[in-house]
């Protein structure tokens, strides 16, 4: 009796995780990009690539500045970029808190005075 309950179970388990929509961020890719010269910042979020979330935060950084770089991608989480007067950083983490924490700690081995200035989640949370 305890066997055909248990395979009843696992199938309703499979069938359900199969069924159900999955989380909004399962393949999420988000990229933030940077202008040292200018603080300009350009972001990105729930690309199905990590080349195409780099490229699409790149343009919209290069709108208003020319020397944007990628400053950190990341999948599935959140990244932050962090600046003060001389230098900047950038982290990612599981959520808002822990980028901010990871992009601030970078920042601090740079320059005094850091802030975040974007933080971005893979999916626009």
């Amino acid at each position: 009796m305890r066997l055909p309950i248990i395979k009843i179970i696992t199938c309703l388990a499979v069938l359900t995780s199969t069924l159900l929509p999955g989380n909004a961020s399962a393949e999420g890719f988000g990229a933030l990009a940077y202008s040292p010269a200018t603080g300009s910042t350009g972001w990105s979020h729930s690309h199905d690539t990590r080349r195409i979330a780099e490229r699409k935060a790149l343009n919209a950084c290069s709108q208003y500045a020319d020397d944007c770089r990628v400053a950190i991608w990341f999948q599935n989480a959140c990244g932050a970029l962090a600046a003060g007067p001389n230098g900047w950083g950038s982290g990612w983490g599981d959520d808002r808190a822990r980028a901010e924490y990871e992009a601030m700690k970078v920042c601090s081995r740079n320059t005094r005075g850091c802030r975040t200035i974007r933080w971005q989640c893979s999916d626009a949370r």
